[in-house]
């Protein structure tokens, strides 16, 4: 009977890929644990769902965005979320003060970060996608020109805030996955669990929109009412992971490409548990090397910056642009 068990490459890389996910939750719960575990399991579980969060976050939103773009080297980053996420950042400082960083109101904060970016998607979207005549292309080119307006508005501000301001400010200029507040966790995974509902009764049309525009109108699908709702859901989750550890520009980029590469079909029920899995692995398993292992301060979000943009230079090089 065994004989007759075959496991197709997707569904192989999906199991060692779940089992390496697990280990590494294991290790993060419980590896140099010392002390009451009373104690040791809320305190690390609470930061390892956020860990998880934002992996699955960044994960899906970065294979669906490069679904309705057909392009396998853009990210969500690219529509200029990191950059207004800074400028929201700067501005804070730059009109209230250092201290209201530190000072306001957790959620507050939150919901106004991410109000501000799902705005400024949905006015993006209204302005370039939904009106007559205008493409896709259109609206990712006009993004990139709004990320280099958002950053140079930042980098005025910047120049005119006083040093000890400017320090204070710098901090949140790099994600940070050691210092996730945790009083958002329960706001962040309601949201997330919503969006993943929404995503997952759609679920029956990426790969039809992956074929193209022309393609997946022929096949029936209302491409604009399907791509319209996949990219606010986008603009949410990098929303979400943003304003839970900060603006992360390739890690998306990383996992999307390798889950494309090991599970070899575009098929999104594997690319989409893939990338997701890959993400849990590179962000639990890669802090807990880092903080339990080599006990170094250095952050985890320089490295996979690192490796991610080693991956669009050479994706750029090999012309994997579709």
């Amino acid at each position: 009977m065994l004989r007759n068990l075959r496991w197709s490459r997707p569904t192989i890389v999906l199991a060692v890929l779940a089992l390496v996910a697990l280990i590494s939750v294991v290790c993060f719960m419980t590896l140099g644990a010392r002390g009451s575990w009373d104690f040791i399991i809320p305190f690390r579980g609470r930061k390892l769902l956020g860990l998880v969060l934002v992996a699955y976050a960044i994960a899906i939103s970065t294979v669906l965005f490069q679904t309705v773009t057909n392009n396998r080297i853009l990210t969500p980053s690219i529509m200029g979320f990191d950059a207004l996420y800074i400028l929201v950042q700067t501005a804070i400082v730059f009109f209230l003060g250092p201290q209201m960083l530190s000072l306001m109101n957790p959620y507050a904060q939150f919901g106004m970060e991410v109000v501000l970016m799902i705005g400024f998607s949905w006015l993006l979207f209204q302005w370039l996608f939904l009106s007559e005549g205008r493409s896709l292309h259109l609206l990712v080119l006009v993004g990139i020109v709004f990320g280099i307006f958002f950053r140079s508005l930042s980098n005025f501000m910047q120049r005119l805030l006083d040093p000890n301001a400017f320090q204070v400010l710098q901090d949140s200029f790099f994600a940070s996955f050691s210092t996730i507040d945790t009083t958002l966790l329960g706001v962040a995974l309601g949201v997330v669990v919503v969006v993943t509902l929404v995503l997952w009764r759609m679920g029956h049309t990426f790969d039809v929109l992956s074929l193209g525009r022309d393609t997946a109108i022929n096949l029936g699908v209302e491409y604009k009412r399907s791509v319209v709702i996949i990219l606010v859901m986008v603009s949410i989750l990098v929303s979400v992971s943003t304003a839970l550890v900060g603006p992360i520009t390739f890690f998306g980029l990383l996992v999307a490409s390798l889950a494309h590469g090991l599970v070899g079909t575009s098929k999104h029920k594997y690319i989409l548990p893939a990338a997701a899995l890959l993400g849990v692995i590179a962000l639990v398993g890669g802090q807990t090397v880092f903080e339990r292992v080599f006990e170094f301060d250095t952050a985890l979000s320089i490295i996979v910056e690192f490796l991610g943009g080693l991956v669009f230079i050479i994706l750029i090089l090999r012309g994997a642009a579709r």
